[in-house]
Protein backbone atom coordinates (compact mmCIF):
# COMPACT_ATOMS: atom_id res chain seq x y z
CA UNK A 1 0.00 0.00 0.00
CA UNK A 2 1.09 3.59 -0.54
CA UNK A 3 2.51 5.28 2.54
CA UNK A 4 0.10 8.20 2.10
CA UNK A 5 -3.35 7.99 0.51
CA UNK A 6 -5.46 11.10 -0.04
CA UNK A 7 -8.96 10.84 -1.50
CA UNK A 8 -11.22 13.81 -2.32
CA UNK A 9 -9.72 16.02 0.39
CA UNK A 10 -11.71 19.19 1.09
CA UNK A 11 -11.13 22.14 3.41
CA UNK A 12 -13.13 25.35 3.82
CA UNK A 13 -12.60 28.53 5.81
CA UNK A 14 -15.81 30.46 6.53
CA UNK A 15 -17.28 29.69 3.15
CA UNK A 16 -13.98 29.97 1.24
CA UNK A 17 -12.93 26.68 -0.32
CA UNK A 18 -9.17 26.37 0.13
CA UNK A 19 -9.00 22.73 -0.97
CA UNK A 20 -11.85 21.57 -3.19
CA UNK A 21 -10.93 18.05 -4.30
CA UNK A 22 -7.41 16.69 -3.89
CA UNK A 23 -6.47 13.03 -4.39
CA UNK A 24 -3.06 11.37 -4.69
CA UNK A 25 -0.87 8.56 -3.31
CA UNK A 26 2.70 8.78 -2.05
CA UNK A 27 4.82 5.64 -2.30
CA UNK A 28 7.35 4.75 0.36
CA UNK A 29 10.86 6.00 -0.42
CA UNK A 30 9.98 8.64 -2.98
CA UNK A 31 10.26 12.41 -3.02
CA UNK A 32 6.74 13.50 -3.86
CA UNK A 33 6.28 17.11 -4.91
CA UNK A 34 3.23 19.30 -4.48
CA UNK A 35 3.53 22.14 -6.93
CA UNK A 36 1.30 25.09 -7.63
CA UNK A 37 0.97 28.87 -7.66
CA UNK A 38 0.61 30.86 -4.45
CA UNK A 39 -2.84 30.41 -2.94
CA UNK A 40 -3.52 27.15 -4.78
CA UNK A 41 -4.13 25.20 -1.56
CA UNK A 42 -0.81 23.36 -1.32
CA UNK A 43 -0.01 24.16 2.30
CA UNK A 44 -3.59 23.65 3.49
CA UNK A 45 -3.69 20.19 1.89
CA UNK A 46 -0.41 19.19 3.52
CA UNK A 47 -1.48 20.51 6.92
CA UNK A 48 -4.57 18.28 6.70
CA UNK A 49 -2.29 15.32 5.95
CA UNK A 50 -0.04 16.17 8.90
CA UNK A 51 -2.96 16.54 11.29
CA UNK A 52 -2.28 20.24 11.76
CA UNK A 53 -5.75 21.11 10.41
CA UNK A 54 -9.03 19.22 10.43
CA UNK A 55 -10.33 18.36 6.99
CA UNK A 56 -13.96 19.03 6.08
CA UNK A 57 -14.31 16.14 3.67
CA UNK A 58 -12.56 13.22 2.02
CA UNK A 59 -10.26 10.55 3.40
CA UNK A 60 -6.60 10.66 4.42
CA UNK A 61 -4.55 7.62 5.39
CA UNK A 62 -0.93 8.08 6.51
CA UNK A 63 0.86 4.83 7.40
CA UNK A 64 -2.53 3.33 8.25
CA UNK A 65 -3.38 6.26 10.54
CA UNK A 66 -6.11 8.88 10.20
CA UNK A 67 -4.80 12.40 11.00
CA UNK A 68 -8.18 13.28 12.53
CA UNK A 69 -8.25 10.49 15.11
CA UNK A 70 -4.65 9.24 15.37
CA UNK A 71 -2.80 12.55 15.42
CA UNK A 72 -0.67 11.80 18.51
CA UNK A 73 0.65 8.54 17.03
CA UNK A 74 1.07 10.14 13.61
CA UNK A 75 3.28 12.91 14.95
CA UNK A 76 5.66 10.31 16.36
CA UNK A 77 6.30 9.12 12.80
CA UNK A 78 6.30 12.29 10.76
CA UNK A 79 8.83 15.14 10.76
CA UNK A 80 7.55 18.57 9.80
CA UNK A 81 9.23 21.75 8.62
CA UNK A 82 6.52 24.40 8.55
CA UNK A 83 6.30 27.13 5.91
CA UNK A 84 6.50 29.82 8.58
CA UNK A 85 8.93 28.11 10.94
CA UNK A 86 10.69 30.63 13.14
CA UNK A 87 12.45 29.83 16.38
CA UNK A 88 13.09 32.37 19.15
CA UNK A 89 16.10 34.35 17.91
CA UNK A 90 18.10 33.75 21.11
CA UNK A 91 17.46 29.99 21.20
CA UNK A 92 20.73 28.16 20.58
CA UNK A 93 21.05 25.35 18.06
CA UNK A 94 21.68 22.66 20.66
CA UNK A 95 18.83 23.96 22.82
CA UNK A 96 16.38 23.71 19.91
CA UNK A 97 17.38 20.13 19.14
CA UNK A 98 17.32 19.16 22.81
CA UNK A 99 13.83 20.65 23.16
CA UNK A 100 12.44 18.96 20.04
CA UNK A 101 13.91 15.58 21.00
CA UNK A 102 11.85 15.71 24.21
CA UNK A 103 8.67 15.58 22.11
CA UNK A 104 9.36 12.04 20.84
CA UNK A 105 9.34 8.58 22.37
CA UNK A 106 12.47 7.36 20.58
CA UNK A 107 14.45 10.37 19.36
CA UNK A 108 17.80 10.40 17.63
CA UNK A 109 20.68 11.62 19.80
CA UNK A 110 20.60 15.30 18.84
CA UNK A 111 24.38 15.50 19.23
CA UNK A 112 24.68 13.12 16.28
CA UNK A 113 22.33 15.29 14.22
CA UNK A 114 24.40 18.39 14.94
CA UNK A 115 27.46 16.68 13.54
CA UNK A 116 25.67 14.96 10.65
CA UNK A 117 24.06 18.15 9.37
CA UNK A 118 27.17 20.31 9.60
CA UNK A 119 26.15 22.35 12.64
CA UNK A 120 28.93 21.39 15.06
CA UNK A 121 30.59 24.80 14.90
CA UNK A 122 27.22 26.50 15.37
CA UNK A 123 25.93 24.42 18.30
CA UNK A 124 26.15 27.36 20.72
CA UNK A 125 24.99 29.93 18.16
CA UNK A 126 21.59 31.59 18.56
CA UNK A 127 19.03 30.92 15.82
CA UNK A 128 18.87 34.60 14.92
CA UNK A 129 22.61 34.67 14.21
CA UNK A 130 22.52 31.78 11.72
CA UNK A 131 22.65 32.30 7.97
CA UNK A 132 19.64 31.30 5.87
CA UNK A 133 21.34 28.08 4.80
CA UNK A 134 22.29 27.22 8.39
CA UNK A 135 18.72 27.83 9.54
CA UNK A 136 17.50 25.41 6.88
CA UNK A 137 20.01 22.79 8.02
CA UNK A 138 18.63 23.20 11.53
CA UNK A 139 15.05 22.94 10.21
CA UNK A 140 15.89 19.63 8.55
CA UNK A 141 17.63 18.32 11.66
CA UNK A 142 14.60 19.26 13.79
CA UNK A 143 12.31 17.45 11.35
CA UNK A 144 14.44 14.30 11.66
CA UNK A 145 15.04 14.23 15.41
CA UNK A 146 12.07 11.91 16.02
CA UNK A 147 13.24 9.20 13.56
CA UNK A 148 10.32 9.86 11.16
CA UNK A 149 9.28 7.65 8.27
CA UNK A 150 7.97 10.75 6.49
CA UNK A 151 9.49 14.24 6.34
CA UNK A 152 7.42 17.20 5.13
CA UNK A 153 9.21 20.27 3.80
CA UNK A 154 6.98 23.24 2.98
CA UNK A 155 8.66 25.94 0.87
CA UNK A 156 11.98 25.01 2.47
CA UNK A 157 14.12 27.09 0.10
CA UNK A 158 11.92 30.13 -0.56
CA UNK A 159 14.07 32.70 1.28
CA UNK A 160 17.43 31.30 0.16
CA UNK A 161 19.83 32.63 -2.45
CA UNK A 162 20.52 30.36 -5.46
CA UNK A 163 23.70 28.87 -3.95
CA UNK A 164 22.08 28.08 -0.59
CA UNK A 165 19.04 26.69 -2.39
CA UNK A 166 21.15 24.20 -4.32
CA UNK A 167 22.99 23.17 -1.17
CA UNK A 168 19.63 22.53 0.48
CA UNK A 169 18.59 20.34 -2.47
CA UNK A 170 21.56 18.09 -1.69
CA UNK A 171 20.39 17.86 1.91
CA UNK A 172 16.89 16.81 0.83
CA UNK A 173 18.37 14.07 -1.35
CA UNK A 174 20.41 12.99 1.66
CA UNK A 175 17.21 12.72 3.72
CA UNK A 176 15.67 10.38 1.15
CA UNK A 177 18.87 8.33 1.09
CA UNK A 178 18.23 7.60 4.79
CA UNK A 179 15.00 5.76 3.85
CA UNK A 180 12.76 8.70 4.72
CA UNK A 181 9.87 9.44 2.38
CA UNK A 182 9.78 13.15 1.53
CA UNK A 183 6.70 15.27 0.85
CA UNK A 184 7.98 18.48 -0.71
CA UNK A 185 5.82 21.57 -1.18
CA UNK A 186 7.31 24.10 -3.58
CA UNK A 187 6.57 26.61 -6.31
CA UNK A 188 10.06 26.48 -7.82
CA UNK A 189 10.08 24.60 -11.13
CA UNK A 190 13.80 23.81 -11.09
CA UNK A 191 13.54 22.46 -7.55
CA UNK A 192 10.63 20.18 -8.42
CA UNK A 193 12.28 18.93 -11.60
CA UNK A 194 15.59 18.26 -9.84
CA UNK A 195 14.27 16.50 -6.74
CA UNK A 196 10.86 14.94 -7.27
CA UNK A 197 10.08 11.43 -8.46
CA UNK A 198 6.47 12.47 -9.05
CA UNK A 199 4.60 15.77 -8.84
CA UNK A 200 1.00 16.72 -8.16
CA UNK A 201 0.16 20.14 -9.59
CA UNK A 202 -2.57 21.86 -7.58
CA UNK A 203 -4.55 24.78 -8.96
CA UNK A 204 -7.52 26.39 -7.19
CA UNK A 205 -7.68 23.58 -4.66
CA UNK A 206 -7.73 20.75 -7.19
CA UNK A 207 -5.12 18.39 -8.63
CA UNK A 208 -4.89 19.31 -12.31
CA UNK A 209 -2.05 16.90 -13.14
CA UNK A 210 -0.06 14.12 -11.49
CA UNK A 211 2.96 12.47 -13.10
CA UNK A 212 6.73 12.32 -13.19
CA UNK A 213 8.45 15.58 -14.22
CA UNK A 214 9.17 14.14 -17.67
CA UNK A 215 5.62 12.81 -17.93
CA UNK A 216 4.17 16.25 -17.20
CA UNK A 217 6.39 17.78 -19.88
CA UNK A 218 5.44 15.17 -22.47
CA UNK A 219 1.74 15.67 -21.73
CA UNK A 220 1.82 19.05 -23.45
CA UNK A 221 2.75 19.83 -27.04
CA UNK A 222 6.02 18.09 -27.90
CA UNK A 223 7.06 20.87 -30.24
CA UNK A 224 10.77 21.45 -30.65
CA UNK A 225 12.47 24.60 -31.88
CA UNK A 226 15.87 24.61 -33.59
CA UNK A 227 17.77 27.85 -34.13
CA UNK A 228 21.01 28.13 -36.12
CA UNK A 229 22.99 30.22 -38.59
CA UNK A 230 23.75 28.31 -41.81
CA UNK A 231 27.35 28.42 -43.06
CA UNK A 232 26.16 28.76 -46.68
CA UNK A 233 23.01 29.93 -48.51
CA UNK A 234 20.08 27.71 -47.57
CA UNK A 235 16.90 27.13 -49.57
CA UNK A 236 14.01 26.91 -47.11
CA UNK A 237 12.35 24.20 -49.17
CA UNK A 238 15.11 21.79 -48.09
CA UNK A 239 13.63 22.07 -44.61
CA UNK A 240 9.92 22.58 -45.29
CA UNK A 241 9.88 19.41 -47.38
CA UNK A 242 10.82 17.35 -44.32
CA UNK A 243 7.75 15.64 -42.76
CA UNK A 244 9.05 16.41 -39.25
CA UNK A 245 9.17 20.16 -39.90
CA UNK A 246 6.06 22.29 -39.32
CA UNK A 247 7.47 25.75 -40.03
CA UNK A 248 10.61 27.66 -41.01
CA UNK A 249 11.27 31.34 -40.36
CA UNK A 250 14.21 33.72 -40.59
CA UNK A 251 15.49 36.69 -38.60
CA UNK A 252 18.51 38.25 -40.28
CA UNK A 253 21.03 35.40 -40.57
CA UNK A 254 19.31 33.10 -38.07
CA UNK A 255 17.01 30.29 -39.19
CA UNK A 256 14.31 28.99 -36.83
CA UNK A 257 12.83 25.57 -37.49
CA UNK A 258 9.81 24.25 -35.62
CA UNK A 259 8.92 20.58 -35.67
CA UNK A 260 8.12 17.37 -33.83
CA UNK A 261 9.43 13.86 -33.46
CA UNK A 262 12.95 13.29 -34.74
CA UNK A 263 13.17 16.78 -36.24
CA UNK A 264 16.69 17.46 -35.00
CA UNK A 265 18.17 14.43 -36.78
CA UNK A 266 16.18 15.21 -39.93
CA UNK A 267 17.38 18.82 -40.10
CA UNK A 268 21.02 18.05 -39.32
CA UNK A 269 21.01 15.24 -41.90
CA UNK A 270 19.67 17.38 -44.72
CA UNK A 271 22.14 20.14 -43.89
CA UNK A 272 25.03 17.66 -43.92
CA UNK A 273 23.96 16.27 -47.30
CA UNK A 274 24.12 19.79 -48.67
CA UNK A 275 27.44 20.54 -46.97
CA UNK A 276 25.94 23.22 -44.72
CA UNK A 277 27.07 23.61 -41.13
CA UNK A 278 24.56 24.73 -38.48
CA UNK A 279 26.54 27.37 -36.60
CA UNK A 280 25.41 28.56 -33.14
CA UNK A 281 22.94 25.67 -33.01
CA UNK A 282 20.37 25.83 -30.21
CA UNK A 283 17.61 23.37 -29.40
CA UNK A 284 14.59 24.45 -27.36
CA UNK A 285 12.19 21.84 -25.98
CA UNK A 286 9.18 21.97 -23.71
CA UNK A 287 10.12 22.23 -20.02
CA UNK A 288 8.35 21.81 -16.69
CA UNK A 289 7.85 25.60 -16.81
CA UNK A 290 5.89 25.18 -20.04
CA UNK A 291 3.83 22.33 -18.60
CA UNK A 292 3.06 24.38 -15.48
CA UNK A 293 1.85 27.35 -17.54
CA UNK A 294 -0.19 25.11 -19.82
CA UNK A 295 -1.86 23.36 -16.91
CA UNK A 296 -2.44 26.33 -14.56
CA UNK A 297 -2.26 29.45 -16.71
CA UNK A 298 0.20 30.88 -14.17
CA UNK A 299 3.82 31.88 -14.51
CA UNK A 300 6.18 29.74 -12.40
CA UNK A 301 8.36 31.24 -9.68
CA UNK A 302 11.98 31.99 -10.39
Amino acid sequence: MPLIQVRNLRKEYRGHVAVADVSFDVEEGEIFGILGPNGAGKTTAVECIEGMRKRDGGQVDVMGLDPLTDVAELRQNIGIQLQQSELPPKLKVWEALDLYSSFYNNPVDWRELIEEWGLSEKADTAFGALSGGQQQRLSIALALVGRPRIAVFDELTTALDPHARRETWKLIEKVRAQDVTVLLVTHFMEEAERLCDRIAIIESGRVVALDTPSGLVSSIDEQQIIRFKPSAPLDDTLLTSLPEVTSVSRSHSQVTVTGKGNVVYAVISVLARNQIVANELRLEQASLDDAFVALTGSRPAR
